[in-house]
């Protein structure tokens, strides 16, 4: 029955991408050439995203890759559970359930009040993925909990008796004391693999439950978590994440490394340091297209070290430079993050990206400058040949041209963000697939099937988080430390000091997603209080989040390297802490010298 099941999934998930990226396809068609138009296009992609985060959210609960703080899933087949093991699994199940009922009470009112997405598609129908997909996530949770079936029947059987109580039982929970120790517990169990989603959708749950109220049950407080979900998942540009993520697993799968790597060698290998400038330059463009410089470490690591050992540089800056040059291409188009932050700012992507361009070549250049001051003297700077340059620029040229063509589609006009992805999408399938071979037909299902993994764990994460920053607005937190801000702080300069320190926090401890779906609503109204452009706020944002990862003890990216060069913590801190500061002079740059960059 599970494989049977799996295999539903898996082709849902294939139904699901193929809409995504055809329909978008069909647009530009209907636009330029008269191709027929398709009704509601658009709601239809928005909603196939929102399918998809969920869909994909269960495969990654069945794959054991919620996203979590802890590099070992919690969720495995042991035999023997520890006490914290069991603390995990009750409350992550508990919770989900309550999520998955609670739903039940939307779908209720779409049916009672029908809207269309488009025609002949219900709302309700729509969103009816939301249910359906917790409650096979919370199947796929306790199916992956042990191995022992009687404590599986235990442990859906006691995740049950929450909703049981809600639901029966109306009851404000206001008491301070219950409720930040609730809190307190939650935050405790992150350290032990709690699933970043259900911390979040559990602050949501606790804090909305403790607000009294004379007009809502429990259940009707605690839906409002999963309308947030949806609102932020069908949002127009958010379905470019799937589309471009997409894009960037096709690319790592390919051999596009090598042949960038060679091309790179052969036009730049003559200038001093140019090893480094080749690991910045390629690290920059696969964080740009997969929006994880984790990924990038993980994907490129392999081949950058032996590159960069074999060329004289030392195991701690090689180690060094790598784990942290990933995250540079966080604001180059198409970077997910920034189209995130854009989407919950309000602002205009391409717009952001424009503005953000010198900032991140600037970024590029000081990593590039101190590569070149640490480069080993001894080693003899190759000749340039411009036959071997052209040689390998012609191997390598479909996909030399991607950023091009990204750009150009982009802020050309021609598509819209989503539309570029898609073309994007299409043009990197056709290449990999037809003209390099690197790939084949039947590699392309475990690929989709694997960036569905990411894409779910990264969505549900956006759509709880917002469930959450939902509740802060509700109870006027932004409105309350503005009025905090401004009786407390007059200087600008203050003002962004006290930014820079609390999102370097919030980068260490936060994945870049969930921060900027908490934090952005928080920080947006001081910084139009204290005058400064949305723009700027923006890329100091993302720029301290990527200072972030590599901040040590807990900087994402610090785990990831660690794990991929099978290296102990502090080696990978060692390694690191020049560049951190080297970053860190260049975030205080960006952040208080903004006419030098725009």
């Amino acid at each position: 029955m599970n494989n049977n099941l799996n295999k539903a999934i898996n082709a849902l998930c294939l139904l699901l991408f193929l809409i995504l990226i055809s329909f978008p396809i069909f647009q530009i068609l209907s636009r330029y050439i008269s191709f027929f138009s398709i009704p509601a296009s658009q709601e239809i992609v928005q909603h196939m995203t929102l399918w998809i985060g969920f869909v994909g959210a269960v495969i990654a609960a069945r794959s054991n890759k919620l996203l979590s703080v802890v590099r070992e899933p919690v969720f495995r087949s042991d035999k023997n559970i520890s006490l914290t093991q069991f603390l995990v699994h009750i409350f992550s199940v508990s919770i989900v359930f309550v999520l998955s009922v609670s739903y039940l009470k939307m779908i209720q009112i779409g049916i009672q009040y029908p809207e269309n997405i488009a025609p002949f598609i219900p709302t309700w129908v729509a969103q009816s993925i939301i249910p359906l997909g917790l409650i096979l996530i919370w199947y796929q949770m306790i199916l992956t909990s042990s191995s022992d079936l009687k404590y599986k029947l235990f442990l859906a059987i006691f995740s049950i008796i929450p909703t049981i109580v809600l639901y029966f039982w109306q009851f404000p929970l206001a008491n301070p004391l219950l409720l930040w120790t609730k809190v307190l517990f939650a935050v405790v169990l992150v350290a032990f693999g709690l699933p970043i989603f259900v911390l979040l959708a559990s602050l949501s749950i606790f804090f909305f439950l403790s607000e009294p109220s004379d007009w809502a049950t429990n259940f009707d407080l605690i839906s409002t978590i999963s309308d947030s979900a949806y609102r932020i998942v069908v949002s127009p540009t958010l379905a470019a994440i799937p589309i471009f993520t997409l894009a960037g697993y096709i690319l790592a799968e390919s051999k596009i490394s090598e042949r960038l790597i060679n091309f790179f060698k052969s036009s730049v290998g003559w200038i001093p340091g140019s090893t480094v400038l080749i690991v910045v330059l390629l690290c920059a463009f696969f964080t740009a297209l997969t929006g994880g410089s984790g990924v990038t470490i993980l994907a490129l690591g392999a081949i950058l070290y032996p590159i960069l050992i074999h060329d004289g540089y030392s195991e701690r800056f090689s180690l060094g430079i790598i784990t942290t040059a990933g995250s540079l291409g966080l604001l180059f188009p198409p970077s997910l993050p920034a189209i995130i932050y854009s989407v919950t700012a309000g602002i205009n992507p391409l717009e952001l990206f424009r503005q953000a361009f010198i900032p991140a070549i600037f970024l590029m250049s000081i990593m590039f400058f101190y590569g070149l001051y640490k480069r080993p003297k001894a080693r003899k700077i190759e000749k340039f040949d411009l036959s071997k340059a052209l040689n390998t620029a012609n191997i390598a040229k479909w996909e030399i041209a991607i950023p091009i063509l990204i750009i150009l589609s982009l802020f050309t006009g021609f598509a819209t963000l989503v539309e570029s992805a898609a073309l994007l999408v299409l043009y990197v399938i056709s290449v990999e697939l037809f003209i390099y071979k690197d790939i084949s037909m039947k590699d392309l299902p475990k690929i989709v099937i694997n960036c569905a993994t990411l894409v779910g764990g990264v969505l549900i994460i956006l759509g709880f988080a917002m469930g959450f920053t939902g509740y802060l607005v509700d109870a006027q937190i932004p409105l309350k430390i503005l009025n905090y801000v401004q009786s407390t702080i007059s200087s600008k300069i203050i003002f962004l000091l006290a930014l820079n320190i609390l999102l370097l926090i919030v980068g260490c401890l936060m994945d870049v997603f969930s921060a900027i779906i908490v934090v952005v609503p928080l920080i947006a109204p001081l910084a139009t209080y204290f005058g400064i452009d949305p723009f700027h706020l923006a890329i100091i944002f993302i720029a301290n989040l990527e200072l972030g990862y590599i901040t040590p003890p807990v900087g994402m990216n610090l785990y990831l390297s660690s794990y991929r060069f099978e290296k102990d913590m502090p080696t990978i801190y060692n390694a690191t802490l020049p560049f951190f500061f080297i970053r860190l002079i260049g975030v205080l740059l960006i952040t208080y010298i903004p006419l030098f960059f725009y």
